[in-house]
Formats: structure tokens, sequence, C-alpha cells
């Protein structure tokens, strides 16, 4: 009797432990699409601290990203657990605000010229170097603003991962949504802590007496600005196509249409076209939040100029 309760107790665990297994690679292709806006968005939160303080600030952003997550993990097993009906609108608001990001990153290229840009960095150079700058508050406000940009990444994160175990049992939706901030945590900010450095890196190695070395120091100075480039083009695309699937997953009308589109297509289309119409809809969605949003700053400015 008792060997067949344990038996039983051995089966349950390992059941749960397969589910938390699937279900946190489920949830971490969804949440995959905010990856790469992720590690952009960090690495380029340390641009202008001295080389030398560069791993010291995403270690501190680092612990702030994990006292965020303290945070809004337990938020999340609550909303699941007494207003379940609240996540399906959390996902929406999620969805939507992922649109609005890529969008705006859309809109300011393509309205912002590269020379403002570059003005833009010259600035803030000649800020660093200036000794008046306080170097301390300047990290600071650095980590701040990072940690800050981190608590709103980290919610779209648990957010899509609470809308995948909504319906398992609380044990796994605990086991999943703790080993995903986790994961993403270490994940994110021990790539962040490689691409910072990665300059120095180069610099490094290109000033080694063997050419094979030399050689390949100076291919990873080259491809170091490129490798942001991809990373911020992937993480504003990918913001599309989560964020877009999360919207027509919302709308039952709009996502059987898409459904209906893709029946008795081949299975390469049967991939593509739901990809690309979650694209077009997160792309619509975008342009439609942030003219909503600068149409409310502009009325806003004027309340307080008093016109």
């Amino acid at each position: 009797m008792a060997g067949s309760s344990l038996l039983a107790l051995i089966d349950d665990i390992a059941t749960v432990l397969d589910d938390v297994a699937v279900l946190t690679k489920v949830a971490a292709k969804k949440t995959a699409g905010v990856l790469g806006d992720d590690l952009a968005l960090n690495a380029q939160q340390v641009t202008g601290v001295a080389a030398d303080r560069e791993l010291p600030v995403v270690l501190a952003v680092a612990k702030g990203s994990l006292i965020n997550k303290a945070i809004l993990v337990p938020a999340a097993l609550a909303i699941g657990a007494f207003v379940p009906v609240a996540i399906t609108p959390l996902l929406m608001i999620g969805g939507a605000f992922l649109c609005y990001e890529g969008f705006e990153k859309v809109a300011h290229r393509l309205l912002h010229t590269e020379q403002e840009d570059e003005a833009h960095r010259a600035e803030l150079v000649q800020a660093i170097t200036d000794p008046k700058i306080d170097l301390v508050a300047f990290e600071r406000d650095k980590i701040k603003g990072a940690v800050r940009t981190d608590f709103i990444l980290s919610a779209e994160i648990i957010a899509i991962t609470l809308g995948t175990v909504a319906d398992v049992r609380f044990a796994t939706q605990v086991a999943v949504l703790t080993g995903i901030a986790l994961a993403m945590t270490v994940g994110v900010y021990g790539l962040v802590a490689g691409i910072v450095k990665l300059d120095d890196a180069g610099l490094h190695l290109s000033r080694q007496s063997s050419p094979a070395q030399q050689s390949l120091g100076r291919g990873i100075l080259v491809a170091a600005p490129w490798l942001m480039k991809t990373l911020s083009v992937a993480g504003t695309a990918a913001m599309f196509l989560v964020g877009g699937g999360i919207l027509t997953h919302g709308v039952p009308v709009l996502h059987h249409h898409i459904e209906d589109m893709t029946a008795g297509a081949g299975a390469v289309l049967g991939a593509i076209v739901p990809s690309l119409a979650n694209a077009v809809v997160g792309i619509v969605a975008g342009a439609i939040v942030l003219g909503v949003v600068t149409a409310v700053k502009k009325a806003l400015g004027r309340d307080k100029d008093g016109h």
C-alpha cells in the first residue's frame, strides 16, 4: 500500500516536471520575441559608461531585474488565481504596447536623420568627458533608467508566460513563471555583459603579436556595431510579430479569419501567412496607438501651456 502510494507520488512529480519542461519551452518560444529587443535596449543603456564600469553597471541592472521579477511573478500568480478574466485584457494591453514600441522605433528611424542621431551621440560623449559631470550620479541614472526599461519588458514576458500557463495547476504556474524569470534574467544580462565587452575583446586581440589574433580582433571590432544593429532590427520585427500575434489571438473573429486564409495551404504558406498577418496587425495597431499617444501628449501640452 505504502509502496503503491510512493509510486503514485513519484508519477505525479514526474508528470508535473514534464508539464513544467514542456510549458517552459512553449513560454520561452513565445517570449523570445521580446528577447532581441531586451538585449539591444539593455546593451544601449550602458552606452557612455566608462569601460571599467560597464560590467558593474550590468550587474547592478541585473539585480534590479531580479527585484522587478520578484514583484511581477507573485502579482501574475495572484491575477491568475483570483482574477483570471484579467489575463486576456492584460495580454492585449501588453501586445498593444509591444506594437507601439515597435512602431515608435520605426517612426523615429524615418523621421530622424543619421546626422541628428550622430549629433546626439556627440553630445553624449562631450557630456561624459566634461570634468564637471558627476559620473557617479550619471551612472546611477543609467542604472535607474535601465531598470525601469527592464520592468516594462519583464512585465511583457511575465504576461505572455502567464497566458501560456493559465489553464494548468498552480504549482506548475509557479515553476514555469519562476523558471522563465530566472532564465531570462541570467540569459539576457549574461549576453549583455558579453556584448558590451565585445569591443574591448576585439581591441585586446588586435594588439596581440599573432596575425591570426589581430585579424580576429579587427573582425570583432567591425562586427560589434553590426551585431547591435541586427539585434535592434530583429527585436523591432519580433515586437510586431509577437504583439500582433497576441492581438489576433485575443480577437476570435480575426484569429479565425487568419486560420481560414491558411486552410488547405501547404506547410510553407501555412507557416508564413499567419506570421505576415500578425506582423501587419502589429504594424497597424502600433501606428494607431502611437497616433493616440501623440495626440494625448499634444493635448496635455496645450492644457499645461494654457492654450
